[in-house]
């Protein structure tokens, strides 16, 4: 996390929310402060790809299956993708 900037604003630090920790954090986001673009954690994997590579259906179902412990502005505003346009 020391090391890691937003992929689109290059903006530093970045937030992590950890949902499932074992060893290593197992699912979570990584958000960015400054554009509110949020980045799902999944099987251990940071996916921090461009919106163009995102996969709408996928990670809208993320938002939903982590809805209660997920900051709320990236439930209502988060990029590319939040819960107030489904």
């Amino acid at each position: 996390m020391d090391i890691l900037a937003c992929p689109i604003d290059k903006y530093h630090p970045l937030e992590l929310y950890v949902f499932k920790e074992e060893e290593e954090v197992v699912e979570g986001i990584i958000v960015c402060p400054k554009c509110l673009r949020w980045y799902p954690i999944r099987d251990e994997i940071p996916e921090m790809l461009p919106d163009e590579l995102r996969n709408r259906k996928e990670d809208i179902e993320f938002l939903v299956k982590w809805k209660e412990k997920v900051p709320e502005r990236i439930l209502l505003e988060g990029k590319p993708f939040n819960l107030s346009e489904k």
